[in-house]
């Protein structure tokens, strides 16, 4: 019975994980975005419904079928209420009539896709902050819970809680419409939609803390979203899409092979390149391709373009180096930030050797910014490493470890620690020099 009762659990959160979203959007439309609590609640509702109606009756054949008919029901159910309240306006009322004659039609998979999209632009609507924007997209088009975003965002599920009802206040208060912006203002939106995907996305790959290494299922739904853009024809200019969806679906191609069977952390010298996904490699290449159609040159493309590089090599040592140095000098004229400065000296090192990247980093050293971050500490590291200055290599790592907080990446560093100390000897220590 409680094995039963489990995989109707399983089953009932993996529809809320894969439908949620869906029904929340559709509701929406019918209720109004100032009412988006509401529709987030005839979806939770849903759900417990099934999970009492299931553990008696059964599992139905068409358990999503069976959701959104309920979900229907409900939604009928309240539109009727509203409509019998004394105080109701007769247009309102005829309006309540119209909705819940279309509601089938409302339901159809067609409607559905336009109704995600719209669910997305209002979303990242301009008045939303830009963390509200995220915590409201998991919550409504990705299913996550409050527990779930505030384990991803490393915080509380009270700050979590503030941020959504913000949004809930500006979706009431700043009249936000549900659809699809027209002209420079869809692509302005776009823009913002873009961003938040792209953030969601980072966040999965390179988790900032915490001892995940991927959360998987942000990187998923960052995907997703992604997708649902970039097959909907009210989008036209799908350069930018296209390119985030390359530079997503080549870097997820490595997942498997981003750490070892016991959680750790590899480099990319040290992966096994035969788990690297090559479906979704030639997925990514081919949006890659489709990105340049129109010329158009953007952050994402060329980001996308350097993981092309990594991806098409055989293995690390025939990694197109001078192309991909090439690539990130063309992304300095659009993006120069110190994080962007900072990788380009990894390939430098290649083309150029080590001792060319140290003199490039070192200008990098007094960037406020980069003074906490600790890729900075390992960047260098690894260039010590390679001129068998071993003792100044553990130095920085040293630095490193002290600023470092997410547990798989600690643990490759120790690692690297290690490496060092063992290749210490007297001929190589190097003692750094004095400041005074």
């Amino acid at each position: 019975m409680n094995s039963a009762k489990s995989n109707i659990n399983q089953i009932v959160d993996h529809l809320f994980r894969r439908e949620a979203g869906k029904i929340i959007s559709v509701l929406t439309r019918v209720f109004g975005p100032e009412n988006v609590q509401l529709s987030e609640d005839v979806v939770q509702d849903s759900l417990l419904e099934a999970l009492h109606n299931w553990s008696y009756k059964g599992i139905p054949e068409n358990p999503s079928g069976w959701l959104f008919k309920v979900a229907k029901n409900k939604a009928i159910n309240i539109l009727k209420h509203e409509k019998n309240r004394k105080n109701y306006l007769a247009e309102n009322s005829s309006l309540i009539n119209e909705i819940e004659s279309n509601l089938d039609h409302f339901f159809s998979e067609e409607e559905i896709l336009d109704d995600q999209l719209r669910m997305i632009f209002a979303c990242c609507h301009p008045s939303i902050s830009a963390d509200s924007q995220v915590a409201f997209a998991l919550k409504t088009l990705c299913g996550f819970g409050l527990a779930e975003i505030a384990r991803a965002f490393l915080t509380t599920e009270e700050n979590i809680n503030k941020r959504l009802v913000r949004a809930r206040k500006k979706m009431r208060e700043a009249g936000i419409t549900f659809e699809i912006p027209g002209g420079k203002e869809l692509d302005k939106r776009l823009d913002s939609v873009l961003e938040i995907i792209y953030l969601l996305f980072n966040e999965g790959y390179s988790a900032s803390k915490g001892n995940d290494l991927i959360r998987y299922e942000l990187c998923g739904e960052a995907i997703r979203l992604a997708e649902i853009i970039e097959s909907h024809p009210a989008i036209k200019n799908k350069s930018n899409v296209y390119s985030l969806l390359a530079l997503m679906q080549l870097n997820a191609s490595r997942f498997k092979s981003r750490a070892d069977l016991n959680g750790n952390l590899l480099t990319m010298a040290e992966q096994d390149r035969s788990l690297w996904d090559r479906e979704l490699i030639k997925k990514g290449i081919s949006n890659l391709a489709k990105s340049t159609v129109n010329n158009n040159i953007s952050l994402y493309q060329i980001l996308a373009a350097i993981s092309a590089y990594h991806c098409s090599a055989a293995d690390y040592d025939s990694t197109n180096w001078s192309g991909i140095l090439s690539l990130y000098d063309k992304l300095l004229l659009i993006d120069s930030s110190p994080v962007v400065l900072l990788n380009r000296t990894i390939p430098l090192s290649k083309v150029y050797g080590a001792e060319s990247a140290l003199r490039e980093l070192k200008k990098l050293k007094n960037i406020p910014s980069l003074k906490s971050y600790h890729l900075l500490h390992s960047t260098e590291a690894e260039f010590y490493i390679q001129l068998n200055q071993f003792s100044l290599a553990a130095g920085c790592i040293e630095k490193a470890l002290k600023l470092s907080s997410l547990k798989a990446e600690r643990n490759l560093l120790k690692r690297r620690l290690n490496y060092c100390r063992e290749k210490m000897t007297p001929d190589n220590i190097i003692f750094p020099k004095n400041n005074y």
